[in-house]
């Protein structure tokens, strides 16, 4: 397990240019990679005994990508990630490298890399690691085998789950930008806990494969970043399908980078406060629900017209636990060793079994509940709503638990984003601000099929007057005190 910090504060992050702007400069420069690249890949190194973000760092196929890239820009070459450095989760295929999805044991290490990965490639994105999360991705705590992995805010706290490594990564400038993925809110969660902007794509809008999709079609790859911008250039950037695919949306009309630039045009967003249905207290912080109203009130001030909303969420819980354990029972039939696996896991992994004649169901009945939280659009264009209970979790918070109790925590602090999962469609977590104590919050921006343009841009339009780019860990920006009490985060969930 890495060094545990002697005292929990939050870091001193350096800020670094964005995705984008290490782009530009890269190519006004004709060059200029490799340094970029070593300064990553230092960063990384020395914040590794604190934060613990990646499971593994790629430091001799970084370096060689980032000779390669600067060869073709001082040829002139040009294209639209050429020699920045990104990160991915380590729930992606790389070859050469193995795919542990947070698990313990032995592999074998990938033999091709997964479309996401040959899509970065072709944009020119050199990949410097793949980052840490929890055993298939189940917790919105990113831990396990590979010790805590820390939130940069605070490192008392998870950065979330299960993208967890990338947030934290991104959030202390590590990284411009990481892919994470999202079968339950597991790119918005940890954005809320981070202070970054990320996007959950329509479902299909970014290749699973080589799977045809994930966790039976409540998984999907998406960006973290600091700005929309860069969010929307990385999404841009990973978009598009192989035949293989099962979801193949039809192709954005714009790029996603012209739409955070674009105004939205005056929406009807409809403010929902109320959860969908989970088995446990559902209370909602009251710094959380202050947080999303003051971000209401902001998109009132930018001339848009906010209204409160109750979303119908029905029986979803019914319609995404077949899917859900049935994808952690897939991913232990794929271990080599399943007695190294956390005990919850495997089960889950039974429950899924147990489940497993409701999933064709379970599958057709997502039409009609599409149908049903589709009549929510029917007089708003955004739907606007808390993305976690809670704020940030202590890393401990689930340690030693039952699976019972795990799952208690788990559905009071994060009872929010699983639906959109269920249907597929777009949602964009963006910073609110932070409470008393310094710990960051967020809301997600939710929209219907096919509709990541207009969330993009909404959510543009919010950053021009919010400015979260502003603020990094330890800056001196007021909430950020060093001394919060560290078990803040698990009495959150009580």
């Amino acid at each position: 397990m890495p060094t545990t910090p002697t005292a929990h504060a939050p870091i001193e992050a350096t800020p670094i240019p964005g995705l984008a702007e290490q782009a530009r400069a890269l190519a006004d420069a004709g060059g200029g990679s490799r340094a970029l690249v070593d300064a990553t890949l230092e960063r990384i190194e020395a914040s590794q005994p604190v934060l613990n973000a990646f499971r593994c760092v790629l430091g001799d196929d970084a370096r060689a990508a980032a000779d390669a890239a600067d060869a073709r820009l001082a040829a002139g070459e040009r294209g639209p990630l050429l020699g920045v450095p990104v990160a991915i989760k380590d729930d992606t295929d790389y070859a050469g490298q193995e795919t542990r999805f947070g698990c313990d044991g032995t592999f074998t290490p990938a033999t091709e890399d997964a479309e996401l990965v040959v899509r970065l490639r072709a944009a020119g994105a050199v990949i410097v690691g793949k980052t840490t999360t929890p055993e298939i991705g189940q917790w919105p705590i990113t831990g396990g085998s590979f010790g805590y992995t820390r939130n940069p805010w605070h490192t008392a706290y998870t950065p979330g789950g299960s993208s967890g490594g990338s947030a934290s990564a991104v959030a202390a400038g590590l990284v411009p930008a990481a892919i994470g993925s999202d079968g339950a809110g597991s790119v918005r969660i940890p954005a809320a806990w981070s202070h970054l902007v990320g996007i959950k794509p329509q479902r299909g809008r970014i290749s699973t494969w080589p799977d045809a999709e994930a966790f039976h079609g409540l998984t999907v790859h998406g960006p973290l970043a600091r700005t929309v911008a860069d969010a929307a250039l990385l999404l841009d950037a990973t978009t598009g399908n192989v035949p293989g695919d099962r979801h193949r949306p039809p192709a954005p009309a714009e790029p996603f980078a012209a739409a955070a630039q674009r105004d939205p045009g005056r929406l009807r967003i409809g403010l929902a406060l109320n959860p969908p249905w989970v088995a446990v207290s559902r209370r909602l912080d009251p710094e959380v629900r202050a947080a999303t109203v003051r971000i209401a009130e902001t998109l009132e001030g930018l001339g848009h017209e906010v209204v409160a909303r109750r979303v119908r969420y029905g029986p979803v819980g019914a319609i995404f636990m077949p899917r859900s354990m049935g994808g952690v029972g897939g991913w232990v039939g794929r271990l080599e060793d399943v007695d190294a696996i956390d005990p919850r896991t495997r089960e889950n992994a039974r429950t899924g079994k147990i489940l497993s004649p409701a999933l064709r169901l379970a599958r057709l009945a997502e039409h009609a509940y599409a149908a049903w939280i589709g009549r929510t659009f029917r007089d708003v264009d955004v739907v606007l709503a808390p993305t976690t209970a809670t704020p940030p979790l202590s890393v401990e918070a689930i340690d030693g638990l039952s699976n019972m109790d795990t799952d208690r925590v788990i559905a009071g602090a994060c009872p929010y984003s699983y639906p959109w999962n269920v249907i597929g469609w777009p949602g964009v977590n963006v910073p609110a601000g932070f409470t008393a104590t310094g710990l960051p919050l967020g809301v997600t921006l939710l929209g219907h099929r096919d509709d990541e343009a207009r969330l993009i841009s909404l959510a543009a339009h919010l950053e021009s007057a919010e400015r979260w780019d502003l603020r990094w860990p330890g800056d001196d920006g007021e909430g950020a005190i060093a001394g919060v009490d560290g078990g803040r985060g698990a009495r959150a969930t009580a």
